[in-house]
């Protein structure tokens, strides 16, 4: 019987068009193409029958998180020799359809189908995310959140060390990740111009790092929110620990629920990527309303690119289907405009892209050290989909496909005064 390795790739190459650029062994142990590249490893006829079923990103991520793709040698290198194959390719039907026209690459699929062997789509990992009902819904909300954070505080330690901060770091002349988290924390508190006595709002808190910061160096109040229980939990065990409980209260409610503002600031750091499109005006103007007059807001918020027509935007299929469960992106422009539609002035907009990038190699090199505890603590399945979208987005921050901005709005009194430095970028 022939070697399935060559025959695959060559079948492959086919059907996209183009040289693999990776080097490919197959379930007989046969191997295929460049000697130096990374090894995509194909471990049994399931990894095509869910490329097959699911063609572009989301049947390779099943694959992925099942087991039946694996890779060897340099993850970053393969990911990014891969993506133009896979990330970036427009998996629709029509697509599809005008390739299959040619006969070729009709034939080419045959021989995939054959090579595959039975003729049924395998079952999604239990990874994937199942759920009914509309989207931004306080029920569904809850949901995602608890899908993405519930995942168990140990693991979570693991992966972002000391610190428990899920959000990018500011990195100045280098230091640790514990440094640069430190830094980040340190900065959005400057932005905002924190004072003894202050009450803050603090939006999606997490673990509690941001809260438990701005009270302990800055001495004000804090409400932070959340909608995971896992981070309630951990976060009111720090708070206590840290002797704040007289200062710093954690609840697990949704923003739209508070109301025992007014707030002389509030910060949102990596949270506003969970509100989407269509709630966005109601969650700036919420924020709006929950300041007082000369507040200021600092929002965190990764950031896509635009696309010429904004129509056809879709949501990255395994984030939604693995990651972030009704996550969505806008670009800065978009983020701007509806703060300033909900009131605000806003007075600085800080791009930190490359920090992101750097943040999340760290995340990878923490997990891959910590491998066999994470798959204990987690599952195999649920490392592997963190180990792929992490580094997957640092590659995607690093080119340029998406980015990261910290933007600074203020409730800007009748009187006009903003009460913003002249030269914002000292905040002194």
């Amino acid at each position: 019987m022939a070697e399935v390795a060559p025959r695959l790739k060559s079948l492959l190459e086919q059907v996209l068009g183009v040289p693999l650029p990776v080097r490919i062994r197959a379930w007989d142990g046969s191997q295929a193409g460049p000697p130096d590249a990374p090894v995509l490893i194909v471990r049994n006829r399931r990894a095509l029958r869910r490329l097959l079923f699911k063609p572009g990103e989301l049947g390779m991520a099943r694959a992925w998180v099942a087991g039946d793709l694996d890779v060897e040698g340099d993850f970053y290198t393969a990911l990014d020799l891969m993506s133009g194959l896979i990330w970036e390719r427009d998996d629709d039907a029509r697509t599809t359809l005008e390739a299959l026209r040619d006969p070729g690459v009709r034939a080419a699929a045959v021989g995939l189908v054959r090579l595959a062997g039975l003729p049924l789509p395998p079952a999604p990992p239990p990874e994937e995310v199942r759920r009914p009902g509309h989207l931004h819904t306080r029920r569904t909300d809850r949901r995602a959140i608890s899908h993405h954070y519930d995942v168990g505080n140990d693991f979570y330690e693991l992966v972002l060390g000391p610190s428990m901060v899920y959000s990018c770091a500011y990195w100045e002349d280098g230091g640790t990740l514990e440094d640069a988290q430190r830094d980040k924390l340190e900065l959005i508190c400057r932005k905002l111009a924190l004072r003894p006595g202050q009450r803050l709002l603090d939006v999606g808190c997490g673990w509690g790092s941001m809260a438990i910061h701005a009270a302990r160096e800055h001495g004000v109040s804090v409400l932070g929110v959340t909608l995971s229980q896992e981070q309630a939990a951990y976060a009111r065990k720090r708070v206590a620990e840290e002797g704040l409980t007289d200062r710093v209260e954690i609840r697990v409610q949704d923003y739209r629920d508070v109301t025992d503002g007014p707030f002389d600031a509030i910060s949102s750091v990596g949270m506003a990527e969970h509100v989407g499109a269509e709630r966005y005006l109601e969650y700036t103007r919420t924020l709006y309303a929950l300041l007082k007059p000369g507040g200021r807001l600092l929002n965190h918020q990764i950031a896509r690119r635009p696309q010429s027509d904004e129509d056809s935007y879709s949501v990255d299929a395994f984030i939604d289907a693995y990651v972030f469960p009704d996550g969505e992106l806008q670009p800065i422009g978009t983020t701007v405009t509806q703060l300033e539609r909900a009131g605000f002035e806003v007075r600085d907009v800080e791009a930190i892209r490359e920090h992101y990038a750097l943040t999340l190699r760290r995340w990878v090199a923490n997990l891959e050290a910590g491998w066999e505890q994470a798959v204990r603590l987690a599952g195999a399945g649920r490392a592997r989909v963190w180990r792929l979208y992490m580094a997957a987005s640092a590659l995607a921050f690093e080119h340029n496909r998406i980015g990261v901005n910290q933007v600074l709005a203020v409730r800007t009194p009748e009187s006009g005064d903003s009460g913003t430095p002249l030269r914002a970028r000292t905040w002194n």
